[in-house]
């Protein structure tokens, strides 16, 4: 789970900048890339809340 939270951090950094530059400049890429790394962190949360889900459960039966 720590390299999964690792992951996340790295990738909402990216979307952040790449956002940013979108915003401020008017980059089209960095929007592109934005996208690209939305639809990455949405994986990931999704297999956040799995894995945190199981954890919690495991937890509860010791």
């Amino acid at each position: 789970m720590k390299t999964l939270l690792d992951t996340l951090k790295e990738n909402i950094e990216s979307f952040q900048k790449d956002a940013t530059l979108q915003l401020e400049k008017g980059i089209k890429i960095a929007g592109q890339r934005a996208r690209k790394i939305s639809l990455s962190i949405e994986k990931e949360l999704k297999n956040f809340r799995k894995k945190s889900i199981n954890f919690d459960k495991n937890k509860e039966k010791k």
